[in-house]
Parts: structure tokens; sequence; C-alpha cells
């Protein structure tokens, strides 16, 4: 699948390190500093209601980590999904009456747009759930060989099947106490929930614990076998379609390999969805399936979470047809330290745009020399966002340059869009 523009990245002189990096797993800081390349997931859109300030955050946070990479010297795989093909997808479509592949194409086409005008990194692979289907069939035949696969038989009624008598098939789910015992994971590792968080979160992103016939309430879904009017393929484990955390583990694995360097997305991805996508890994390769999980914090509005089951959303292309600058758009979302959660308010948009103006006036083509040291500056830069990625800290420090003036603006505003993206 075809990702978009790559932006121009300059290069500082000098060198910044490894960052280290806030990791679920451990609740402690890790430098994720790579052997050779920089290896890095992202989980994708499931693609509805694109792209609000949530989506942006989290993308603009990795975009971050990528450039301080760079700017360290390494190279950088980096793969993302979009999970073309899920139940709010379909609901969605039907709710609307698009096609849901129509709806998913156009929604994904918009992404693009804003990521372009965003001045984010693309990834090296974006792959659509619905290009690897067969991968992903093979992946749960696989874990199925194995004996961490099972079937629960589907209800005729829930199949949409008009008599009763007629046989529905089977959806296949993974077996995590089997996948307990044949391999190093362990159900929480990523997470570090206890059983009740886990069950009451399991519930309301997707799972379904109350599901007869399951051997563990929290044996997520794999494959789920065809229903009338729902979309399928033709498989060796079944005419059907994926279940959401294997097409994860299948792209990751397909893409990057074992133990990448950093897995990450929104917090409200830690669990089930890479709990459970790094048991399905470590189930298929015997490995671990990253080295750091990083995780960025929710975005809300109106005093809720952002998100399109609420509609309180702030649209980044909405945003940019009433004119503003995307560059301020990034400042706004860079002055929130990814990891914290925080409520937009039309202020950060106003700051961000004073801030903009500021540092235009000081660095940009016209700004003047003054009293402070810009290559101290950029080490400054560096140093803030090698830890932990500290967004709000480098900003302060671009600002405090801006009110003395610099020996050299040009060397300041090239940092400002190697490592900030925010050319001026």
């Amino acid at each position: 699948m075809r990702a978009w523009k790559r932006p121009e990245i300059p290069q500082l002189p000098g060198q910044s390190g490894a960052p280290w990096l806030h990791d679920t797993a451990t609740a402690a800081l890790i430098e994720a500093r790579p052997n050779d390349i920089a290896r890095l997931y992202v989980c994708g859109i499931t693609p509805y209601d694109a792209t609000h300030l949530g989506h942006a955050a989290t993308y603009l946070a990795f975009d971050t980590l990528q450039r301080v990479w760079l700017d360290a010297g390494y190279r950088v795989h980096y793969a993302q999904n979009v999970t073309d093909v899920d139940d709010p997808l379909l609901e969605r479509a039907a709710a609307t009456g698009v096609d849901w592949v129509v709806l998913a194409e156009s929604q994904v086409d918009l992404f693009r747009t804003d990521m372009e005008a965003l001045g984010i990194i693309p990834p090296n692979d974006y792959v659509a759930v619905t290009d690897v289907i067969d991968e992903i069939a093979d992946a749960v035949a696989q874990l199925w060989d194995a004996g961490l696969a099972y079937p629960v038989p589907v209800e005729p009624a829930a199949a949409g099947v008009a008599e009763p008598t007629e046989p529905a098939g089977s959806d296949i789910y993974f077996d995590i106490e089997a996948a307990q015992h044949a391999t190093s994971w362990r159900l929480g590792d990523e997470s570090n929930l206890d059983p009740e968080a886990m069950l009451t979160l399991f519930a309301e992103r997707g799972g379904d614990p109350d599901r007869p016939g399951k051997r563990h309430v929290l044996d997520p879904l794999l494959w789920r076998s065809a229903r009338p009017s729902e979309p399928s393929w033709d498989s060796r484990v079944g005419a059907g379609r994926p279940g959401w955390h294997i097409e994860c583990s299948v792209i990751a694995l397909k893409e990057l390999g074992t133990d990448f360097t950093v897995q990450g997305g929104g917090s409200d991805l830690i669990f089930p969805h890479h709990d459970m996508s790094a048991g399905h890994a470590a189930a298929l390769s015997g490995h671990p399936l990253a080295g750091v999980y990083s995780h960025t914090g929710m975005v809300a509005y109106q005093g809720e979470k952002m998100s399109k089951s609420l509609g309180n959303l702030v649209l980044v292309s909405k945003l940019r047809a009433a004119g503003t600058d995307p560059r301020a758009i990034r400042l706004a979302l860079l002055d929130q330290h990814y990891r914290t959660d925080w409520e937009w308010t039309d202020a950060h948009l106003r700051d961000a745009e004073s801030r903009l103006a500021a540092w235009t006036a000081a660095f940009g083509a016209t700004g003047a020399a003054g009293t402070g040291n810009a290559g101290r500056v950029v080490d400054q830069l560096r140093a803030a966002l090698a830890a932990d990625l500290d967004t709000p800290a480098a900003l302060a420090i671009v600002d405090a340059a801006a009110t003395v003036g610099v020996d050299d603006p040009a060397l300041v505003a090239l940092a400002a869009d190697a490592l900030l993206g925010v050319a001026l």
C-alpha cells in the first residue's frame, strides 16, 4: 500500500545519542539503542473518522523518535498497518450506507494527506490487513498445528443461519494457557495489569469474555468464520477474516522480524492489543516481539477522551481547511509530553501560533543575531529529546533562545526542522 511523501529532513552538525524511552512492560526508562537498524512498528488506523488529534499526537510522537534516531546516525525501518477490515469499520459503513471498501479507501487517503501536511515521516512498509490475509491465515494454521488454537462453534442464530439445524462453522481462538506453557510469554507481561483490570479492558475493547465454549475468558479471537453479508476470504483455516491482534503480529514479524526495537501506539492499545500481539508473536516465532513497548497518552476534548464512539473529535483536516498552519498544529501537540493525558482547547492552538510567529521572527530568514550560543541550544535540544522525548522541554529551550537571540539563527532553524519537524 502507498504511504505518503517523505519530508526533507536536514542533517545537523554533530550527533545525538540513542534515546531513552519509558517502557510500559517494565515501567522503567530503557535505552532504545538499535544494534544496527532501528526497527519500529506503530499500530495504524482503523480507517474511519480520520485524522483526529489523538491520531496525530501518536504518530507525531513516533515521528519525533525517528528524528532522534536519524540524528544519532541510525537507519530506521518503520512499519505501520491499516486495519481496513474490522467490526467498527463495518458497523460505520452499514450505519452510513457506504460500502466498507469505499469508506476505508477514502479515509486512508485523508489520513495520508493529513500526515503529509503535518510533516510526519511515512512508514517504509505501509500494510493493509486485506493485503496479507493469506499470511495471517497461515499464521493461524501454524498456531492450530502447534496446539495453541482451538475452535469455538458459532451458534446458528449468531451466524445469521435461517434454519437452526444447519451447521454454522467455528471461530478460532488463541489458547492463552497453552501458549504460556509453550513459550516464555506471560499474559500481562506487556501491560502490568491485574486480572480484574484485564477482564474489564478486554470487555471494553472488543473482547468477548462471556463467549460460550472458550477455554479462558481472555482468549482472543484469531479467525472469525464467514457470516452472511460480511466480507470473508477463503483460506486454509476456512472462509472468514482475521481477528484484531493476530494482524499486527503477522505484519510486524513479516516486515521487521523478531525482537525489533520499539512497539508503539496509544495507551488504549496496551491491553489487550499489544499484550495479545506479543503473545501471538512469541508463539509464532519463539522470540519476544519488541525490546521496548512505548505508548502515548490520550487526548480529551470537552471533558471526555477524544474518541470515535463519543464523536468529540477535532480533525486535522478541518483545522487545515479553516486555514490553520500545520506547523502550528504540530507545535500545539509537541507542547504536551507524549505520555501524558491532556485536554485540547482552542488556547493550545493560539499559543502554538504565537510560538511559531516568535520562532520565525527570531530564526527565520530575517532573524538577527543575538547573545545566545546556537551550538549550545542544539546540544540542549538533543539532550531533552533523548530523555524520553521531552518535547515540552525542547520547545522551552527554543523559546528561551528566541527571547535573547543567538549567534547563528540559521543553525537553530535547522535544528527546529530536523528534530522537531518545524521548518522556519
